[in-house]
């Protein structure tokens, strides 16, 4: 390799680490401020030249760790945490993976190990809008609020059961797990492919562990909102971009796999309308990637989804709803941010800019703004006064930034850094109380089941032990192995290794994970942080690890 080609080289790994560290110490130095001082202040010197330091450090640590990494295992595979048996990833096209011996033997494995979690929570995790979503069912009365597939199924399946039982508990259950065999199904799928790239024993072993075991993937397994269904689902449509990119050509004369490709791709958005968004600002990166052999095939998986949702939500929401939208889910960062200006910076507001605001929010939500939620100011938002004149909210919106920058920096920034500052406490809802407790020392799963259902554990130990991590002390009690049920550590991961990737200019290997990274960016502007928003970073987790190779 000539001299010009090894400076290219050392300069994209320089420019990849760089970028890593600049990211990863504005991550911490500002998530600490934030956390702390629930704000930025770039003003403390001090805070600023440590932020500096961290992101040189971690930017040549970063690089030094890449160079040894590459002499100690040149060939070897990229950050698979055990070598390969076999170097041949591009054989698993042919290979039957559903219901094989592999993937039926670990479903068995994952499905035992939650239905003894599912007994300790009998009836099982019925929280996040589960009571509200059953409601429309029961009462026929439906809104674009919640995906209308899940309340479907979700409210389907217990009145079903309940009609047929008399148990709201036992119709609980029941949805529970059907939802848990449909994760655990694909969970094992992942295992199984994994396992036909040629992945080693202790790999499986460790990964099966993980799945049936890790805590943050069983909660939302065993739990009736819609993220466990989402994040399976885009988590198996990550997986038919692993092998798409691995083989295009055998995975595109499978039809099967183009079947299951397209479905899961129109799923996903189904169960989160965020996905939707996420995938659409996908597909111009997946067709660039295919740009020199486009073939009618790739345009097809790639567009159909987008159509068939298109078609599918139109369907479900014309025959069943009759509300008015929900602008109130897209808009809770502006929201917030001018809510925060009207809670600490009232006086510099006009007559005229006040009354404009509190015609699309109410005064008394208004007074109610909280910085880490934005649930009690945006649920009074005047979405009819919107429809007609959103012209009037977006002209305040624009004047109150150009007066106020920082109080919307830091707006967004205190409902969204728990997402990428790994220390940080996920208690939002703290004081609140809901069906059967009042959060308190951590809101990091809802963890209680809401009317009509009741907890009725069957094995109390391991029920006191997701509780004590659900609403309990464990994440100030244990600072260092709460880091591992943090989405702040986990996005840092999937940067550094994307980070790696893209100075290894390993694309076919970065493109599968853009949907996730997309979902994440569009979380970051959402109401709150939450686990239950991000949990595909751990659900995917396995698949980024063991997938990519070094190119020496």
């Amino acid at each position: 390799m000539g001299n010009k080609n090894i400076n290219k080289i050392n300069y994209r790994a320089w420019l990849m680490s760089g970028l890593f560290g600049i990211l990863t110490g504005f991550f911490l130095v500002i998530g600490y401020q934030l956390e702390t001082l629930d704000k930025v202040d770039i003003s403390d010197k001090n805070a600023m030249l440590t932020m500096v330091c961290l992101m040189m450090v971690i930017a040549i640590d970063t690089r030094y760790v890449w160079r040894n990494y590459e002499q100690a295992h040149s060939g070897q595979k990229l950050f698979g945490l055990f070598p390969l048996k076999s170097a041949s990833p591009l054989d698993t096209s042919d290979k039957k993976i559903f219901l094989s011996k592999e993937h039926l033997f670990t479903w068995g494995i994952l499905a035992a190990l939650g239905s003894v979690v599912l007994l300790a929570e009998f009836p099982g995790f019925f929280v996040y809008d589960a009571q509200e979503e059953l409601n429309e069912v029961l009462t026929r009365t439906f809104t674009t609020h919640h995906p209308l597939l899940h309340v479907l199924l979700l409210g389907g399946t217990i009145a079903l059961f309940h009609k047929i039982t008399g148990s709201w508990n036992l119709g609980i259950c029941a949805y529970i797990f059907l939802q848990m065999l449909v994760i655990t199904c694909i969970l094992a799928y992942v295992i199984a492919y994994m396992q036909k790239r040629g992945i080693g024993k202790r790999s499986i072993i460790l990964w099966t562990i993980y799945y049936g075991a890790f805590p943050t993937i069983v909660m939302y397994t065993l739990c009736s909102s819609k993220d466990g269904l989402f994040s399976a689902m885009l988590l198996l449509l990550t997986a038919f971009l692993v092998q798409l990119l691995d083989n295009t050509e055998a995975f595109l004369k499978n039809r099967n796999k183009c079947a299951a490709f397209i479905a899961a791709a129109v799923l996903m958005p189904c169960f989160r309308h965020n996905g939707f968004y996420a995938y659409l600002v996908f597909v111009p990166f997946l067709l660039f990637c295919f740009r020199k052999k486009l073939s009618k095939a790739i345009i097809i998986i790639t567009v159909t989804p987008v159509i068939l949702y298109l078609v599918v939500n139109t369907v479900l929401s014309v025959t069943l709803t009759t509300s008015t939208p929900h602008h109130q889910e897209m808009l809770t960062v502006p929201i917030m941010q001018m809510a925060r200006v009207y809670t600490y910076d009232k006086e510099s507001l006009s007559k005229e800019d006040i009354e404009i605001l509190e015609s699309f929010v109410p005064e008394e939500n208004l007074c109610k703004y909280t910085p880490r939620v934005s649930d009690l100011v945006k649920v009074g938002f005047n979405n009819e006064l919107y429809e007609q004149n959103n012209a009037a909210f977006w002209k305040l919106y624009f004047k109150l930034f150009k007066t106020h920058p920082m109080t919307y920096v830091n707006a967004w920034f205190l409902t969204s850094y728990g997402y990428w500052y790994p220390p940080a406490n996920i208690n939002v809802y703290k004081g609140t109380t809901v069906f059967t407790f009042t959060y308190d020392e951590s809101s990091y799963f809802g963890y209680e089941v809401e009317l009509p259902g009741e907890r009725h554990s069957l094995i109390p130990m391991i029920d006191k032990f997701y509780r004590y991590i659900s609403i309990g002390s464990f994440h100030t009690d244990h600072k260092v192995p709460a880091l591992l049920f943090s989405p702040g550590l986990l996005i840092i991961i999937y940067l550094y290794v994307i980070a790696y990737r893209l100075y290894k200019k390993d694309y076919k290997n970065i493109l599968p994970f853009l949907p996730i990274l997309m979902v994440w960016l569009t979380v970051i502007l959402g109401p709150t942080y939450l686990v239950r928003y991000v949990v595909i970073l751990w659900f995917a987790l396995p698949l980024l690890l063991d997938t990519g190779s070094t190119q020496i």
